[in-house]
């Protein structure tokens, strides 16, 4: 497969950032460690922007869209035209993410990565919230074979790249639709860590018992078909999706601009996993929104050493729970860069008794509020 040129990725291990990051955490106003993961959180945003002032500039949510051509075997519960109908949803704005949107104030548009439809007979082609990077009609049906050819692959990565490229802010929320994409993400998962496929597949959007079992059958013929497949790239391109690859590129390009990338669930996990065997330390710049109920999701966040903040049983996709997940991160910035010392405030600490005027110092700050 052609090679591509990926962008450097940052090493944002800083052991004297890190300890300056921690003395003004634990200098708060505070027990030591009393804020817990939000105190982790802060140091995690601090390292990832290399100071001791991290802050939050202008977030975007781009939720990239495509189609798969696995679904004819039926792996999913709902057929694909649903991807189509979904995206026009998106751009009304009525769906859970741009609900989420709106309430945190993140930019919110939609990459055509792929949709098995043309939006131009819907009257949206020109929609300011529609990018239009169409690599084509929905992916091939990996059973018979590759979801992409090399070449569609890479210019996925590359789409991907180039929309992380046009954004202006430091925070970046990667969302995903597409009819089938559960499948996509199990492959992924199957092929990268080698565990067995009835341990990476879940219900996707709402499989019964029998449908499952079908899911997982199909999907084990597929993993046999790409056997003698290795390299991440040609793994990708065998049993991917569209959206996956151009969110993987996404992520390279956001991690070398070090942006901060949050993960929402399995799908966008997936593609996270391929853009870290692609380029070695993107994962750096990730913090993990939550943890999905699909199955296959504990497993891709152990592969890639995470710990997500919130357990919710989620598993909508669309970024959702990374926008949920968002007022957590706003909150660890504020707490660093606002809260007050025990110097600040007069306190006394642990180690040195208070005074009589320490206490005065306190109550005409607090009289001044």
């Amino acid at each position: 497969m052609d090679c591509l040129n990926f962008p450097a990725i940052a090493n944002i291990d800083n052991p004297q950032l890190a300890a300056d990051l921690q003395q003004l955490l634990d200098n708060k106003t505070k027990p030591l460690g009393a804020l817990g993961r939000l105190e982790t959180l802060a140091l995690k945003i601090g390292l990832i922007q290399g100071t001791t002032q991290p802050k939050i500039v202008s977030p975007h949510i781009r939720v990239f869209a495509a189609d798969h051509g696995l679904t004819k075997h039926g792996t999913s519960a709902f057929p694909s035209e649903v991807t189509a109908q979904m995206v026009l949803n998106f751009l009304k704005g009525g769906a859970a993410i741009n609900v989420l949107a709106r309430q945190h104030n993140i930019e919110l548009k939609v990459v055509d990565a792929g949709v098995a439809s043309n939006f131009a007979e819907y009257g949206v082609d020109h929609h300011p919230q529609l990018l239009d990077y169409k690599v084509r009609l929905g992916s091939r049906d990996a059973l018979t074979e590759p979801a992409m050819n090399s070449e569609e692959c890479i210019e996925a990565l590359k789409a991907g790249m180039q929309v992380a490229k046009s954004l202006k802010g430091n925070l970046f929320i990667a969302g995903e639709m597409g009819i089938g994409n559960t499948s996509a993400a199990s492959l992924l998962l199957a092929k990268l860590e080698d565990i067995p496929i009835a341990q990476c597949v879940g219900r996707g959007t709402g499989l019964d018992d029998a449908g499952l079992q079908h899911k997982v059958d199909v999907l084990s013929q597929v993993l046999q078909r790409y056997e003698h497949v290795t390299t991440p790239l040609e793994v990708l391109a065998a049993v991917g999706g569209l959206e996956i690859a151009m969110m993987a590129g996404a992520f390279i390009q956001a991690a070398s601009d070090r942006r901060i990338l949050l993960i929402d669930g399995f799908i966008a996990s997936s593609a996270l996993l391929v853009a870290e065997r692609l380029v070695p330390g993107v994962a750096q710049f990730a913090i993990f929104a939550h943890q999905s109920v699909e199955p296959g999701h504990s497993r891709m966040l152990a592969a890639l050493d995470a710990e997500p903040l919130l357990g919710f049983e989620l598993r909508l996709g669309e970024g959702s729970g990374a926008a949920l997940a968002y007022p957590l991160l706003q909150s660890a910035c504020a707490i660093i860069n606002e809260m007050a010392s025990f110097s600040d405030a007069g306190i006394s600490t642990q180690s040195e008794p208070g005074s009589q005027a320490n206490i005065a110092a306190v109550v005409a700050t607090n009289d001044g509020q």
